[in-house]
């Protein structure tokens, strides 16, 4: 195939950054879009201009890493996936693709497609863990008997990967799906009680330090994540928060 990239290019997080335009020959509907991209950076590099920062690591749908807006759409037009598993094959010979970093305030751009998503760190580090008992009369995890639907509901919260894609598909730049997914992977299991209602205050409040906009159901975050995280868990993050905030009173 041969393709139009239009690559948002911005030396640091205080330049002006700009859409470049560069001509792709011979790009294979079998390459995965990083592997694409890969190849342009070794036609501008044989070049002698500089290639394209980008934020990649597993390259197998893990690490949530690979955070790339393609024509306007967090991973691009395939479902389910993150940018490392997008395909050639959803583009068509000639198409022209716009490859775009995430933008939210909670995301300021570091250089070209990178953004700092350090924030969703903090965000976890205010709550997103279970302390453990270590006096010498801790419990074999599972050894605790724990109701099949909700093992199931908080496995599929953990799937959470901290892309940041529900962030970069709402239109308030909104955090609150992935806070939730942190929240109810451990709201549904026993080892996460103890301290639950500290937690959930604590991650929405550091969620709101960092800039992240509300939540408004539009639910673009859910069709755009690459793990299926429901709606359902920011429901639940919002009971958590209220019974929380309530007895705090």
């Amino acid at each position: 195939m041969k393709l139009t990239l239009k690559v948002w290019r911005q030396k640091s997080a205080n330049d002006k950054g700009r859409l470049e335009t560069y001509q792709l020959d011979n790009v294979s509907e079998h390459m995965s879009f990083l592997e694409m991209m890969d190849v342009l950076n070794e036609q501008l590099i044989s070049e002698g201009q500089e290639p394209v920062a980008f934020d990649h690591d597993c390259r197998e749908g893990i690490c949530g890493m690979c955070s790339m807006h393609i024509n306007g759409e967090p991973h691009g037009p395939d479902r389910g996936v993150t940018t490392c598993q997008l395909h050639m094959r959803k583009f068509k010979d000639g198409d022209t693709i716009y490859v775009e970093p995430f933008r939210a305030k909670g995301f300021p751009i570091i250089k070209d497609l990178v953004v700092d998503r350090s924030a969703f760190d903090r965000i976890q580090h205010a709550g997103g863990f279970v302390s453990v008992n270590t006096s010498g009369n801790t419990q074999d995890a599972n050894a605790i008997p724990i109701p099949k639907d909700d093992a199931d509901k908080a496995f599929d919260a953990a799937t959470c990967i901290g892309c940041g894609a529900c962030v970069a598909a709402c239109k308030n730049a909104s955090a609150m799906l992935f806070v939730s997914a942190k929240v109810s992977q451990f709201a549904l299991l026993p080892q996460g009680k103890v301290e639950a209602k500290q937690r959930v205050l604590n991650m929405v409040e550091q969620m709101d330090k960092e800039g992240f906009g509300n939540c408004t159901n539009t639910g673009a975050c859910e069709v755009e994540c690459p793990k299926g995280i429901s709606l359902e868990n920011i429901a639940r993050m919002n009971r958590e928060f209220l019974k929380a905030a309530c007895s705090a009173e």
